[in-house]
């Protein structure tokens, strides 16, 4: 598939193009847009990717310093708001903790990574430098944010927060993924074929697969990276389970390709908890015996890996 990709690319003659360098300038708070006591949008102007971000925050209504738990969406985020807002109840479930909850808004079929070119389909990705330099410090200035950070996210977003845990150990105490495969290479024509359907060349990203940048963002290589975090994993096996019947808007395909993505996912959860212990690193998996690539499932997901989360972050 990747090679058929690659090909592809070659005959249209949308091979990767220079990108000018991002800017040292620090990134700037526009404005910020209370929407309840409990959640505001922020806007801010990304110097990396010379454009505004949207970043909504689920917080306390009260004062107080309080971890913070980066939550990214997936492949297909939302329009105007975090899917995670759209399509699950985490905004009244994270109503009454004391974490600031992140989650940026955009990013399609980014894997929040800094991509080597810009893209004609997507522009100026640069969601690494942003989400790791640029946004915490002003998280932490406007919502008192206590320097504790989690990272997690579904799909896309599970696998982008590994790259970023593994890639900025410093940075975060625990890092979550629901649906997601944390094994870039296993993942490989996978990631390649999601950016493509989506209408963007995905040798823009990190080059072709097995090239350098390929390795420096796979979590299944720098594992090591991860020793002494918190890790939590969850997988159904793409079968059919409690939640099939329910038709969610934010991903109808699903309802069509939910099973056989989520026993893709499996097979590599699996693999990764085999890592993991040959490592001796310890970890989370939640392995469901159904379960499909859909969001009831992740709401579910989420409710349960918020003890283990909330107890590293001190939240």
């Amino acid at each position: 598939m990747v090679a058929v990709a690659m090909l592809v690319f070659a005959l249209a003659g949308v091979w990767p193009t220079a990108a000018e360098p991002a800017t040292a300038t620090a990134a700037r708070l526009v404005h910020i847009e209370e929407r309840s006591p409990t959640r505001s949008a922020v806007f801010i102007d990304s110097a990396a990717m010379g454009r505004i971000i949207q970043v909504d925050v689920l917080h306390p209504a009260d004062g107080g310093a309080r971890p913070s738990y980066y939550l990214l969406d997936g492949l297909d985020p939302g329009a105007g708001q975090s899917t995670w807002t759209n399509a699950t109840d985490a905004e009244p479930f994270f109503g009454d903790k004391r974490v600031n909850v992140v989650l940026p808004v955009g990013g399609q079929a980014s894997y929040y990574t800094d991509w080597q070119q810009d893209d004609p389909r997507f522009g100026r990705y640069q969601w690494e430098t942003f989400l790791t330099a640029e946004l915490p410090p002003i998280i932490d200035a406007e919502f008192n944010g206590n320097g504790v950070n989690g990272i997690g996210g579904l799909s896309m977003g599970g696998n982008a927060a590994f790259i970023l845990a593994a890639r900025h150990p410093e940075l975060y105490r625990a890092v979550a993924g629901y649906s997601a495969c944390p094994d870039t290479g296993m993942a490989a024509p996978a990631i390649m074929f999601s950016v493509a359907n989506r209408g963007g060349n995905p040798l823009n990203m990190w080059g072709p697969p097995g090239s350098p940048e390929w390795g420096a963002h796979d979590p299944a290589l720098l594992a090591e990276r991860l020793r002494g975090k918190t890790i939590y994993l969850s997988t159904g096996t793409g079968i059919p389970g409690k939640h099939e019947l329910e038709i969610k808007p934010q991903l109808p395909e699903n309802l069509v390709f939910g099973g056989p993505i989520e026993t893709g996912v499996n097979a590599c959860v699996v693999s990764f908890g085999e890592r993991l212990r040959g490592l001796g690193i310890p970890a989370q998996i939640d392995h469901s015996l159904t379960g499909t690539h859909s969001w009831s499932y992740w709401q579910d997901t989420l409710h349960a890996s918020w003890p283990t989360l909330g107890a590293a972050l001190g939240a």
